[in-house]
């Protein structure tokens, strides 16, 4: 059964189809709540929303966990992407003029490039519909135009699977900032002033910071130099007689001068104190959660984002402070070599597959490419292979080690070459589940076209080569994540819950007494993931042993 949710202002409009029982077509937040907590318990709806992201938060806070939904909104875009028109208008009032043949509104839809600041997807202050058309009129005829249109695709099944999941990763997202994940302020605080010093005045150095500026300086002969300013550092480097092209860690470390070790510290210390010091620490901790705002999707890819925290980016010194609640246990999981893994099974290099069969597959992968027992360099070429063919990366050794690579699993490297000459001749690339990649500009097609600079349209179509090639992986891994979110969330045992996820590692916080029985539920929709997305024959194996542990540091 299928049920239609909009949020008002003093509550949610509601419209059965298919009908169950006869409900109000408008109920406040609360009424909602309870009508919603009992059909979950007698039976399984599918609740269609016009945007998860913005409709379903009020619910968490009545204690409402649903099952199953349709998000109108992510659901559009995937759409939109798969028939090459990723710019237009995703909102409700553009969507339902599509489904009808009107000329669709000019309002703007987001840009999946600027994640970290991105808006819902269906705006409230969308520019509206027309005159007589309800919310819930437009909802209902925008889902019938989403299923036809997915009838209508080669492989319905894949997009219906993607939109699926897609939207249970949205419940899952808003789940997971209402509930928080762990985090000790007094031990983030401690953190702070042991690494930085006692905190500052607001638009003041900390001491440390303080201290290695002033030894920056010093080590400049006096001169004046704004460690956080890179153009203030290249000119005292080009005055100490030392050009460099950027303040960037790595071009430091291959220069022999004094300031590099403070300036590197101060880098590192300044890093901390900017993105997860003290302001931070203020604004996104509370009770002891840490609260982000998830962006499902966030990325053309299909990776997540954030909206603000930089939810997706904990430092490895602050792990210390995501701690379990007494008597609780935090369930860690990361999936081995990811995607590697996904190139096997997108490609069906039968070779690559035997390789996955290890844990560890690049030590796997370097056996098979050097045929010795691989010593721990040996590996790491494996890995600059691995990278090579999946970026399309070719400086220094790579291009000789790709050409290894080639020739032992030409299956699965001709995979992504072909990707890139779709992309190079300007085509869509698609996921496994059908995520599409966006067209180039017409500034690109411009360059590409033919003209006067031909190694610029060279440059240009290799780059964007590049680009196709590694999305056709990076977004097939964003689907198996997604399956595998929707498995892993349906599956948790209660009150155990996800509260964490990046990329491809989630975090469970969990009682103590049901921690095995998470890591099992967690091997189950790893299993089910795969089968789904790859088919239940498929040889590839994707490893993601878990950690039972009480803080986020202690895990592998």
């Amino acid at each position: 059964m299928l049920l239609i949710v909009v949020r008002e202002a003093d509550g949610y409009a509601l419209r059965p189809l298919g009908g169950r029982e006869a409900v109000p077509e408008h109920l406040g937040a609360a009424e909602f709540a309870d009508l919603a907590v009992r059909w979950e318990r007698e039976f399984t709806p599918r609740w269609v929303f016009t945007s998860v992201e913005r409709d379903y938060a009020p619910l968490v806070a009545h204690g409402v966990r649903l099952g199953r939904c349709h998000d109108l909104a992510l659901a559009e875009y995937l759409l939109l992407a798969h028939e090459g028109l990723h710019e237009q208008s995703r909102g409700l009032a553009a969507a339902y003029a599509r489904a009808n043949g009107l000329p669709t509104p000019t309002d703007t839809g987001p840009d999946h490039f600027e994640a970290d600041s991105q808006p819902t997807l269906f705006d409230p202050t969308d520019p509206g519909l027309p005159e007589g058309v309800s919310t819930l009129d437009a909802a209902e005829q925008v889902l019938a135009s989403q299923q036809r249109r997915i009838n209508g695709l080669p492989r319905p099944d894949r997009m219906r699977l993607l939109v699926a999941a897609e939207s249970a990763s949205a419940l899952a997202a808003v789940e997971m900032s209402a509930d928080g994940l762990p985090w000790r302020a007094d031990v983030h605080d401690l953190l702070l002033t042991e690494l930085l010093g006692e905190k500052a005045a607001s638009g003041l150095r900390p001491r440390r910071l303080a201290e290695l500026a002033q030894r920056i300086q010093q080590a400049f002969g006096g001169r004046p130099v704004n460690p956080d300013h890179p153009g203030s550092v290249v000119r005292a480097f080009s005055h100490a007689g030392i050009e460099v092209p950027s303040t960037r860690a790595h071009v430091l470390r291959r220069i022999d001068h004094p300031a590099v070790a403070p300036l590197l510290e101060y880098k590192e210390l300044a890093r901390l104190h900017s993105a997860h010091g003290w302001a931070w620490l203020d604004q996104w901790v509370r009770d002891d959660r840490f609260r982000p705002v998830y962006v499902v999707g966030g990325v053309v890819s299909g990776r997540w984002a954030s909206r603000g925290g930089a939810a997706l980016q904990i430092p490895k010194v602050l792990r210390s402070c995501v701690r379990a609640d007494p008597g609780w246990k935090l369930v860690v999981a990361d999936a081995a070599q990811l995607e590697p893994r996904i190139l096997a099974a997108l490609s069906g290099d039968r070779e690559l597959a035997r390789v996955s069969e290890s844990t560890d597959l690049y030590t796997s992968l370097a056996t098979a490419m050097f045929a010795r027992s691989p010593s721990a360099e040996d590996r790491q070429h494996a890995k600059i292979a691995m990278l090579s063919a999946m970026y399309g990366s070719t400086a220094g050794e790579a291009a000789s080690l790709l050409v290894l690579l080639r020739q032992r699993f030409p299956t699965a490297v001709s995979y992504v070459e072909n990707a890139a000459l779709e992309g190079e001749r300007g085509e869509l690339v698609r996921s496994r589940l059908g995520r599409t990649s966006p067209p180039p500009s017409a500034a690109w097609r411009a360059l590409t076209g033919g003209g006067a600079d031909e190694e610029k349209a060279r440059r240009a179509a290799r780059d964007w080569g590049r680009f196709t090639r590694n999305f056709v992986v990076q977004a097939s891994a964003a689907d198996w994540t997604a399956v595998l979110l929707a498995a892993l969330r349906r599956s948790l045992p209660a009150p155990a819950s996800l509260v964490f996820f990046q990329h491809d590692e989630v975090v469970v916080h969990s009682p103590t007494e049901l921690a095995h029985q998470v890591c099992a539920a967690l091997d189950d929709a790893v299993a089910e993931a795969t089968a789904l997305v790859f088919g239940p024959a498929c040889p590839v194996r994707f490893p993601m042993p878990a950690d039972v542990v009480d803080r986020y540091d202690e895990a592998r």
